[in-house]
């Protein structure tokens, strides 16, 4: 999965190891600086960043200079529905995927990572489909992905991925 439009994001978490585990193997992200038991820097294959995601470790019993582990939460695009439905096959198999909606303009996974750091993983709607997406029902539904693969395709780019500034 390829990150778009975020350029990093960071997270304290309480066991790094079993984070750069999770993050590398769910979401695809490469390890660019490791520091056992410190912090580790990722990225997305491609990324022009430096990192994309920085983790700190906090030991039990410490307080991170906030309030809590974590941040909540950060939204990671993919181009695509494959992209989507291949992440989403990823997330269940961790047992990682804590739900699914339909946002109108956009198709959402949300997932826990081993520190219980909710996130999410979205790919847009073409912006020029929008208005007629908003136009009635529900603004949050239950996500039916193979209704929009069957709807969109798997291989429609849209948003950063497409080259779009929206």
């Amino acid at each position: 999965m390829a990150v778009r439009r975020l350029n990093h994001a960071v997270l304290y978490v309480r066991d790094l190891a079993a984070s750069v585990d999770f993050y590398t193997d769910a979401l695809g992200l490469e390890v660019r600086m490791h520091i056992p038991g410190r912090a580790a820097f990722v990225r997305a294959p491609g990324s022009a960043n430096d990192h994309d995601l920085g983790m700190f470790e906090v030991p039990h019993g410490q307080v991170p200079h906030g309030p809590y582990i974590g941040l909540y939460h950060l939204a990671w695009e993919v181009g695509t529905l494959a992209e989507l439905a291949d992440t989403r096959d990823r997330l269940a198999r961790r047992g990682a995927l804590v739900g699914a909606s339909d946002h109108k303009v956009s198709k959402s996974l949300y997932a826990k990572d081993p520190s219980g750091i909710e996130f999410e993983v979205m790919w847009r709607v073409p912006a020029d489909a929008w208005e007629q997406e908003l136009a009635g029902g529900e603004m949050i539904a239950p996500l039916d992905l193979e209704s929009e693969i069957a709807r969109w395709g798997d291989g429609l780019v849209t948003g950063a991925a497409a080259g779009s500034i929206t």
